[in-house]
């Protein structure tokens, strides 16, 4: 497989709701940011005949309003437990063999799964229960899961579940459902946030709702409980429903000291309305914009011609707001304003999956406002530059809207190592950081006056810190928490995507 499918995505899970579907569904919705190629939910339902729940699926590609009906969510979907996914594929492309959730029916019954993550022990597992007579269904690491449920030898099902994630080395937030219960699970480490709210469910009980981020829950009104801690499995059961206490079991017995929090669903991931990891994310990007004035401000040329600072919707908004009000905090006259206007009908160009519909989707996606950038010295706040198509494809657009200059400020550090754990930074030779040796190159490249990236050491005194939470932060250092046992995996993943010296053609 080489890693070729790897997902960052959103995962849902429902339980003791009427309309457990629709919930999810809303919930999908909500979290639509996280992956715009392919959406599935499977729901379970109470058969008086089989006396077990039955489980039903229905996923496609496509956006969650464009694959979910209501005769769907109503009639085909019904049960009060649900689970969800919303997908985007990297180098693997698309296919319908990888759409989330995945469903299988095995000896201790149904059990579907979402998996928000990567593995970096793909290769080692799939070869062994491939050696052993597994026949995969997709390309997709999250199958393995239900490969290493499906052959567990412990005696209950949840004590598969924990010997399957002991077994499966990466980042991953899950959700399960089985013919009992809804499990959700966080991996030692805790690299991608999962988190727990609850709502009115059955006969005045509680419903509990799990799910990658808090802005999931303030569309369908749900009570945030806590997050899933890392190292957990959190079980939702009849019983638990009953009392209110949840039931919690640790994956590992000796966990990492520490975790190593994505530090890129703050910069750029999560939505800035979202709460993730326990702190707000709008509040985070906001001093990132200031820490990014305080190394890299740009001068005004004079009283009445202040700088105008933009931002590059959505993810770039609110960290433009923290650039404006410390470049202003310094003296600079300074004025914030909506230069660029967002297609919202257009998918994500970081995670479109081809390089073609990347470079297509940056012309469609953006619009200026002629009359704020012309004849101005203009600012651009992004949250990142990755393969470079988006912000050069930017330039050229602002430049056509005639500003006096255009200076460019990113609110991480160059990216110049792939992600092992889920983001779409699939291949070092594709990082503009590793074909140019400093920013003043990389700004040329990219047609503006100047750019600038925040320092590594700044990003870090930029986000919280809480008691034994670290950040990882390999795509800017390639200082990896986590690899393969062996090295197998992370060998093969260096020799298909050398890193490329700065200063290469």
């Amino acid at each position: 497989m080489d890693g070729e499918v790897r997902a960052a995505c959103a995962v849902v899970g429902v339980y003791n709701h009427p309309q457990a579907a629709t919930i999810a569904y809303y919930c999908l919705h909500a979290l639509q940011h996280r992956g715009q190629e392919a959406t599935g939910i499977v729901a379970a339902s109470w058969d008086e005949r089989t006396q077990r729940r039955r489980f039903v699926c229905h996923k496609g590609e496509g956006l969650v309003l464009e694959v979910f009906t209501p005769e769907i969510l109503q009639n085909t979907l019904r049960g009060d437990a649900a689970i969800g996914h919303n997908r985007y594929s990297t180098t693997g492309g698309p296919s319908p063999a990888n759409i989330q959730p995945f469903h299988i029916s095995y000896r201790m019954g149904n059990i579907a799964l979402a998996h928000n993550g990567n593995l970096v022990t793909t290769q080692i597992l799939r070869r062994r229960l491939q050696n052993e007579g597994a026949i995969f269904q997709s390309t997709s690491d999250s199958e393995l899961f239900l490969h290493l449920i499906a052959r567990s030898r412990q005696p209950t099902q949840l004590e598969q579940v924990r010997e399957a994630l002991r077994e499966a080395r990466g980042a991953y937030s899950l959700v399960l459902l089985t013919e009992t219960a809804l499990l959700a699970a966080r991996d030692p480490w805790g690299f991608r946030p999962l988190l727990i709210g609850r709502l009115p469910g059955h006969d005045g009980q509680h419903a509990y709702v799990v799910a990658s981020e808090s802005c999931a829950f303030d569309l369908i009104g749900a009570e945030y409980v806590r997050d899933v801690q890392r190292n957990e499995l959190v079980v939702f059961d009849e019983e638990v429903v009953r009392t209110g206490q949840l039931k919690s079991y640790p994956i590992l017995d000796d966990p990492p000291a520490r975790a190593r929090h994505c530090i890129f669903e703050f910069i750029y991931f999560a939505r800035p309305d979202s709460f993730i990891f326990g702190h707000s994310v709008d509040k985070v990007r906001r001093k990132l914009g200031k820490s990014l004035a305080e190394e890299s401000p740009v001068e005004a040329d004079g009283p009445d011609d202040p700088v105008v600072v933009i931002a590059v919707p959505d993810s770039g908004n609110t960290a433009a707001v923290g650039y404006a009000h410390r470049n202003a905090a310094f003296g600079i006259p300074t004025r914030f304003d909506i230069g660029l206007i967002r297609s919202h009908y257009v998918g994500r160009t970081f995670i479109a999956p081809e390089q073609n519909q990347r470079e297509f989707k940056v012309k469609t996606k953006f619009n200026t406002v002629r009359g704020v950038l012309r004849g101005k010295k203009v600012v651009v706040v992004d949250d990142s530059i990755v393969r470079g198509t988006t912000s050069r494809g930017l330039v050229q657009l602002l430049r056509q809207a005639q500003p006096r200059e255009l200076h460019l400020r990113i609110t991480a550090p160059p990216i110049r190592y792939p992600c092992i754990y889920g983001m779409d930074f699939p291949s070092a030779d594709e990082l503009i950081a590793n074909h140019y040796a400093t920013e003043e190159e990389i700004g040329r490249a990219l047609g503006v006056d100047s750019l600038r990236y925040l320092s590594l050491d700044k990003l870090i005194l930029s986000v919280p810190h809480d008691a034994g939470v670290d950040y990882c932060t390999a795509c800017f250092t390639g200082e990896y928490p986590l690899t393969a046992d062996g090295g197998e995996l992370w060998e093969d993943r260096l020799e298909n995507a050398a890193v490329i010296q700065p200063g290469a053609p």
